[in-house]
């Protein structure tokens, strides 16, 4: 029989714990969103988006996972790898993102 252990962080605690990891770590454009719970884990998996202001998430960059029961960061994708990620993002989305304010 396997034990599942009821989450202590929510949805949107792992979403600000993710937030706030990733902000120490890249710049302000990359956020972790839309977490899902891993239950048989207990912990929480949630993308990681490149997103602007103006036009909003334009693309996944990596992935992140972390506990369920605390604020702990169990896995990332390398910084590095994120980075180049969203410098190919940026480029497919370049017009749309410097386009001039309406």
């Amino acid at each position: 029989m396997v034990t599942r252990t009821i989450p202590t962080i929510t949805a949107l605690q792992a979403e600000g714990i993710a937030n706030q990891f990733l902000s120490e770590h890249l710049l302000h454009r990359f956020l972790g969103c839309g977490p899902e719970l891993d239950a048989e884990r207990n912990v929480w998996r949630l993308p990681v988006v490149l997103s602007y202001a103006i036009i909003g998430p334009i693309g996944e960059v990596g992935d992140m996972t972390l506990s369920a029961s605390s604020e702990t960061i169990i896995s990332h994708i390398p910084f590095e790898e994120m980075m180049t990620r969203a410098r190919t993002l940026y480029n497919q989305h370049r017009d749309a993102i410097e386009a001039p304010l309406p």
